[in-house]
């Protein structure tokens, strides 16, 4: 697969297929020198795999433990490490840094983020105590992270002949897995992924992320917010705004309010004029100062109209032309603007 099929893989949605899945997983084990699973245990997520596992842990007790030991290190670590010491080299610290940067390093700071918002909110949900979420941590480290393995295996060869054919055909039909001894527990995909232009999970009517079995993540903008919290923002008001006491959660709020309609609406008056524009600030207890300038569009539009811009600018900005100046990444004494644009 090309760089272009593993990010369409690592962003999949909904059910592979999963007997192509169960054959990479056999595979993965074959090639790891060990005997495959007696038993391949599909759960709707990751949360209700680690879920799973915790139970069995609990159920085990004084017994043969009923999936023994994890086998991770000869299944992934192994073949991942041997894959990156061939290429080191052959291509050398340079040459591999280069190829790096040319295949699978935008995929993985995008992916990654992802991953670690998965992990943090199943830690979240199943971790009552200290001891639970030390137990719950130490699962999630024990998983092939599937899909989202793909940053790696689009830099590395990953062909059906390869030493990682096995987890690469896991990766394309399926999510999170755990390969121990005797059973390995595999995670489907989730049924909707929601990202904005940048990676980062968001939606503003519903969950980001969500799974079959119900586990899911709300975010703005890359921002978790709580699963309740994308109700509120059709019904908020400047006073709602101010009484937040998250910072975080009032910047969600702010922009999706409107910085303008923010300063319109809550009484904001000028503190510099000049022939850039308008310098408005608003003071927020807890947090920086909202500061924007406010400016004209010279060239009208078709219709005749000039368009106004809100601008928003370092809370330390004292004057309209430093703060437009700012914005072109200089200083306002060498703003000089033919014209305004």
């Amino acid at each position: 697969m090309d760089q272009g099929s593993w990010r369409t893989a690592a962003a999949a949605t909904g059910p592979g297929d999963r007997a192509a899945a169960e054959e990479g997983v056999r595979l993965a084990y074959r090639q790891a020198g060990l005997a495959a699973p007696g038993l391949i245990v599909w759960t709707s997520s990751p949360r209700e795999a680690v879920r799973t596992l915790m139970t069995a842990e609990r159920s085990a007790g004084s017994q043969a433990d009923p999936f023994g030991a994890s086998v991770r290190d000869a299944v992934l670590r192994a073949p991942w490490a041997a894959a990156r010491a061939r290429l080191h080299e052959e291509l050398g610290p340079t040459g591999w840094s280069g190829h790096w940067r040319a295949t699978g390093a935008s995929l993985w700071e995008s992916t990654r983020t992802l991953v670690d918002r998965v992990r943090a909110g199943i830690v979240d949900e199943l971790a009552d105590d200290r001891r639970e979420e030390t137990q719950v941590r130490l699962l999630l480290l024990d998983a092939a992270l599937g899909q989202h393995d793909a940053a790696w295996l689009c830099a590395f060869d990953s062909g059906d002949d390869s030493p990682l054919g096995g987890l690469a055909a896991v990766a394309r039909e399926a999510g999170w897995w755990w390969p121990y001894e005797k059973v390995a527990v595999v995670s489907e995909r989730p049924l909707t992924l929601h990202r904005d232009e940048a990676g980062r999970l968001d939606r503003g009517d519903g969950p980001a992320l969500a799974y079959g079995d119900g586990f899911e993540l709300y975010a703005w903008r890359g921002m978790p917010v709580p699963r309740d919290f994308l109700d509120e923002l059709t019904r908020l008001t400047p006073e709602r705004i101010r009484g937040e006491e998250n910072a975080e959660l009032r910047r969600v709020m702010l922009e999706h309010y409107g910085y303008d309609r923010y300063l319109d609406e809550s009484g904001a008056v000028p503190v510099h004029r000049d022939e850039t524009g308008v310098l408005w600030r608003v003071e927020l207890v807890g947090d920086e100062d909202v500061v924007m300038v406010e400016v004209v569009n010279s060239t009208p539009e078709p219709d005749g109209t000039s368009r106004t811009y809100w601008l928003r600018v370092p809370p330390t900005t004292r004057t309209a032309r430093e703060g437009v100046a700012w914005t072109f990444g200089v200083g306002a004494e060498a703003y000089e603007p033919l014209r305004q644009t």
